[in-house]
């Protein structure tokens, strides 16, 4: 066996927010095909993850900065890797494609470029999708999601060989076997759905009616960020405000933390349209996928249609008991018979077999070209301070080694000003343009 084949694999995962972060450091873990070395980049944003973000997210790296799009670029000219996953919204994926593409045209090889998607994919499926043609995998979350995938990719005439399928890299901890002391009803929040305060305020308060209807039960409002924090979506309204104007009774608690940890004590997970959905139908833990804000695509609950799962609070308080469809179940990637070890075998192989090939990979080919897209990838790769074909702009932002800690107080403050404006100002503002 060569040197070569027994050293770790150096795997750099580029993220923009906690989310992504949790998805692709652990996605990184689960396709490569042996042990890896992991460098982690945190996209500079209005989402930059916190330090108690990603202590929560529980996942280590070897090596982790933060940078802007064209710092990283620089980074991955001067610091090859073997595997890179980027987890990141759909723009950014486009415009790293393109600028990798360029720093790496005069290379001999390149390493071999991942991305994929945080959790279920309900909205702009075609966007999205074609936003990340261009990388080596695209990982699907399910056989459901890499049927959709390639249709969309071969509906274009884009090659479709890069779909993956794969499933979420989060799932596991142990099967539900019975109830727990005491009886424990969990709703996990979305930042962004639903979005009005009329709709979160309902939701709320039917949750604290919950809890008054049943004093035994333990019932808990599982929180993805602290006010101030942001994630992978803007939360202008956080849960936690909302429930400072109520008298909560003494059963009902507000928790952050691991999901897979609350996951360990819940008995009911209900939410309107999140990814913990499909974590607890993994472990076969009752699961309800709300309709009282009625099924729509806006909430992203349609995509339980099917499911099993959907109920409302009034069937809930009157005693109803999901039972998950066991074929929908199969085809989102839940895997809930014991097969998720297996799940990354393709993905793992594909890798293994690109980062084998002799004389390398080819240059990356995008979909979108400025000749397939002139009127929309330029403004794409421009947010990224890219130019056309992919070069940095004059004036991008330079290269810091290290922020001196004026720099770092300047940078937090400008942080907390923004994410302020978001969950502060902006619903003021909205409020008074109503009036």
């Amino acid at each position: 066996m060569p040197a070569s084949a027994t050293k770790p694999l150096r795997v750099a995962v580029l993220a923009d927010s906690d989310t992504r972060w949790k998805w692709g450091a652990l996605t990184a873990n689960r396709v490569a095909p042996r042990e890896i070395r992991l460098d982690g980049y945190l996209l500079r944003g209005r989402a930059t993850p916190t330090a108690r973000q990603l202590g929560e997210v529980g996942v280590r790296a070897d090596s982790l900065r933060e940078v802007t799009g064209v710092e990283f670029l620089r980074a991955m000219r001067e610091e090859p890797c073997d595997v890179l996953v980027l987890a990141l919204v759909g723009g950014g994926v486009q415009a790293m494609l393109h600028g990798l593409k360029r720093v790496w045209e005069d290379r001999p090889r390149r390493p071999v470029v991942v991305t994929g998607y945080v959790g279920v994919v309900y909205e702009k499926l075609a966007d999205g999708l074609l936003l990340r043609h261009g990388a080596d995998l695209v990982l699907a979350n399910s056989r459901q999601d890499a049927d959709r995938f390639r249709a969309v990719y071969e509906g274009v005439g884009a090659d479709a060989s890069s779909v993956t399928e794969v499933a979420l890299p989060f799932l596991g901890g142990a099967p539900y076997t019975g109830e727990h002391e005491p009886r424990t009803v969990v709703f996990a929040a979305q930042p962004s759905v639903p979005e009005s305060r009329g709709d979160r305020a309902y939701l709320l308060n039917r949750l604290v009616q919950h809890a008054r209807r049943h004093p035994e039960r333990e019932v808990l409002l599982k929180l993805r960020s602290k006010p101030g924090e942001h994630t992978t979506h803007i939360e202008e309204l956080p849960y936690q405000k909302l429930a400072q104007r109520l008298d909560l009774p003494a059963n009902f608690r507000l928790v952050y933390g691991h999901m897979g940890e609350v996951l360990d004590r819940t008995d009911l997970l209900v939410t309107v349209s999140s990814t913990a959905a499909l974590e607890s139908l993994h472990r076969r833990i009752p699961t309800v996928v709300l309709t009282d804000l009625g099924v729509r695509e806006a909430l992203g609950n349609h995509h339980f249609v099917g499911s099993g799962c959907l109920a409302s609070w009034d069937q809930l308080d009157a005693g109803h008991r999901p039972e998950p469809d066991a074929e929908w179940v199969a085809r989102q990637g839940v895997v809930a018979d014991g097969s998720y070890a297996t799940a990354f075998d393709a993905a793992r192989a594909r890798i293994a077999e690109l980062l084998g090939r002799p004389g390398g990979l080819p240059p990356l080919t995008p979909y979108y070209t400025p000749v397939t897209a002139p009127g929309y990838l330029p403004g794409i790769l421009a947010r990224h301070h890219l130019g056309p074909d992919g070069t940095p702009l004059p004036g991008a932002p330079a290269a810091e080694k290290e922020p001196g800690p004026v720099r770092q107080v300047v940078r937090r403050a400008a942080r907390g000003a923004y994410r302020h404006g978001v969950q502060r100002v902006a619903p003021v503002i909205r409020r008074m343009g109503e009036l």
